[in-house]
């Protein structure tokens, strides 16, 4: 495990963000690094587009609304 640096700003909005979503803030932290080294690679995909394909792999179901 290493330790990476970030400004208090950003370590701010992390950590309310990580309350919002209900993750530590390492998680969101993880998961903000993730989906950006994703997007980085793939500059042509949505944020959407992402998490779906990132769900398809871990066998995730949509579940459908009745208004959908």
């Amino acid at each position: 495990m290493g330790i990476v640096k970030i400004s208090d700003e950003l370590h701010e909005e992390v950590r309310k963000n990580s309350t919002v979503m209900e993750r530590s803030i390492n998680s969101q932290a993880e998961f903000w690094m993730k989906i950006g080294r994703i997007a980085e690679q793939n500059p042509s995909l949505t944020y959407e587009q992402i998490i779906e394909r990132e769900k398809e792999k871990q066998n995730i179901t949509r579940v459908k609304l009745d208004n959908e």
